[in-house]
């Protein structure tokens, strides 16, 4: 199905329960009170009643997704699957397996026999792929109007631009079509369009998501970015794509950062007045006064910094040599089909054949020297929160002045990648007239889940609906144990279980019980031959050959976890390890060789059980 004509958006039936979010969809599919199907059933009904025709550039055939509905509730997978039954939409730079990937330019299409890396793991998660979304052509772009086919309305006021280079996948979330959607974030991508549609824009650390199957606009900086209508939801998307990919070597292995209580004694950084750039949009200027407001009384303490050195940084990205990467990705392609390439993306690119290798070292040592500059700046405070556009144009605005205008609204967002940060976009305010406002929180990489603990509080705070279905934001939930700042996750997966022998080890050095899980089905529990106490040895095997062994998971701090590593004895050694859901955290295994005498023992899915059953 391609691109039908669409209505207005179906009210629920009378008794129908309504769930708009990521967490409270799967909350009722797993309580039996929503059906997975239904929920995809629903999601393409909004989508015909939306009414636009450049919102998606392929939809895939409804009856497919019912019947993965249908499939992944027959296998009973609710459980350990944090995206079940959710409808999701992948931007159209994003492989999904048999649907064609475009990136805005017909000429270009492709159709992958494989999944991106990221979307398989949203699938293993259990969410169903519905379509793919409309952007700027070959992600270059902010505005979201630079696409042969057409440009996505915005929810808010159709005569506003929906921001780009995700414009499909940041309308598809405001309106309510799906609660989650992909896209990618090299120049804020990912967040522009999230400021000028009310809802979340995560744009994860560079390589904290892999990037294999996505079509490259400056490899060495883009990222999957992930939409959602609250932050909460934004992170178990992360959470389900996060990780390490050998077919990725831009991919990168963290320590889990995950959202946590807003801690006290916050310190914000935000631009001094002499460096808040709104071009004169008076009503963008007045929301980020407003959301200094809400800061201060969530007990925050704002801290004024020096913006020249993101500003110059953010110059750099267009201005120098880094647009060789745009020609490296596809110059050649757009050079021999002149006439399939928009001409505002045409004129980009091809400039990207200019810079020399002299040009590229000089920006290199530039570079080093600002992110020195700019991490000075950042040293006395926790967090960054900016302005995620520091205007609202019209599309004929924007068609009128194409690239002067693009480049105001990267003002906030050019230098994030480029300095290596990671960013929330979350909404801030409306103003009179209905034009969404959004702020950024920023912070070095890795440390997103700091930035959750904060955006999540100040999106609540707002009071403002989700997205443009007019929903209000629910209430706060508790949030699932995690490590706080500072902390790393060790998973025990034998002795140190609570309760059994080296327990003590863990709780003497202050480490602390965060929950019980398992490990995705790649795994192979061995008991170990001569051991004392008796200990089991976790190896991973094949994707998919092995089983679900169960695990602690508990924090340290990191002198403590140093201390506790160094005295860990062979053939046992830490590594890293995926858990069911797909976050990857630091696990006692054992060498291969060291399994040869002892029993597997993996069918009893985990240690305890296997004592239990052999008392």
């Amino acid at each position: 199905m391609h691109n039908t004509a669409l209505g207005a958006i179906p009210a629920p039936c009378e008794g129908e329960p309504v769930a708009e979010t990521v967490v409270d969809i799967v909350n009722a599919h797993r309580a039996g009170r929503m059906d997975p199907v239904e929920t995809v059933k629903r999601a393409y009904a909004r989508l015909r009643a939306y009414g636009d025709p450049a919102l998606f550039i392929t939809v895939r055939d409804e009856d497919e997704a019912i019947a993965e509905a249908r499939a992944l509730v027959a296998a009973g997978g609710g459980a350990d699957k944090p995206l079940f039954g959710v409808p999701v939409a992948v931007k159209d730079n994003i492989d999904v397996a048999g649907l064609p990937t475009t990136a805005a330019c017909p000429a270009f299409a492709y159709t992958p026999a494989a999944d991106a890396t990221a979307v398989a793991r949203l699938r293993a998660a259990g969410a169903i792929v519905i379509g793919k979304t409309n952007l700027d052509q070959f992600a270059t772009g902010l505005v979201g109007v630079r696409s042969p086919y057409g440009t996505p309305r915005n929810p808010h006021d159709a005569a506003l631009v929906p921001g780009g280079s995700s414009s499909g996948s940041a309308v598809a979330v405001a309106a309510g079509i799906v609660p989650l959607a992909l896209g990618t974030d090299t120049a804020g991508s990912g967040r522009v369009p999230a400021g000028l549609n009310n809802i979340v824009g995560l744009k994860p650390s560079l390589g904290l998501v892999p990037a294999t199957g996505v079509v490259p606009a400056c490899r060495s900086l883009d990222t999957i970015s992930v939409f959602a209508l609250t932050t909460d939801d934004a992170h178990v998307g992360l959470a389900a794509m996060a990780g390490v990919d050998a077919a990725d070597p831009f991919s990168r292995a963290f320590a889990p950062s995950l959202p946590g209580p807003l801690p006290t004694g916050l310190r914000v950084a935000v631009p001094c007045r002499s460096d808040r750039l709104f071009f004169g949009d008076a009503r963008a200027e007045a929301a980020y006064e407003a959301a200094l407001r809400l800061l201060s009384d969530l007990g925050a303490t704002v801290v004024e910094i020096d913006m020249t050195p993101f500003y110059e940084t953010a110059r750099l990205l267009y201005e120098g040599p880094w647009v060789a990467e745009r020609f490296a990705a596809v110059g050649e392609f757009m050079a021999s089909h002149r006439d399939a390439v928009h001409p505002v993306t045409s004129e980009i690119v091809l400039a990207g054949s200019r810079p020399t290798a002299v040009d590229t070292f000089r920006a290199l040592y530039r570079l080093a020297a600002l992110r020195g500059q700019a991490r000075d700046a950042l040293a006395r405070v926790d967090i960054l929160m900016v302005p995620t556009a520091p205007a609202a144009y019209t599309v004929a605005a924007v068609e009128a002045d194409p690239i002067r205008l693009n480049s105001h609204l990267g003002t906030y967002t050019n230098f994030v990648n480029l300095l290596d940060m990671a960013g929330l976009a979350v909404p801030a305010a409306i103003a009179p007239d209905g034009t969404p406002f959004g702020v950024t929180l920023l912070a070095t990489a890795g440390r997103d889940g700091a930035l959750a603990s904060l955006g999540r509080v100040l999106h609540a705070k707002t009071g403002l609906p989700l997205g443009a279905t007019g929903v209000p934001h629910p209430d706060l939930r508790a949030l699932a144990p995690g490590p706080a700042e500072g902390e790393f996750v060790l998973a025990a997966v034998g002795a140190h279980l609570t309760g059994l022998p080296l327990n003590h080890e863990l709780t003497s050095l202050g480490g602390r019980y965060l929950e019980t899980t398992r490990t995705a089905p790649d795994y192979r529990l061995f008991a170990l031959a001569g051991t004392t106490p008796p200990k089991p040895g976790l190896l991973r095997v094949a994707a998919g050959s092995g089983g679900r062994i169960e695990l602690e998971l508990w924090a340290l701090r990191a002198e403590a976890f140093g201390r506790f590593v160094a005295a860990v004895p062979p053939p046992l050694s830490i590594g890293n390890a995926v858990l069911a859901d797909g976050r990857v955290v630091k696990c006692f295994l054992v060498e291969a060789e060291a399994v040869a005498g002892g029993r597997d023992i993996t069918a009893s899915g985990g240690w305890r059980a296997f004592l239990a059953k052999a008392s």
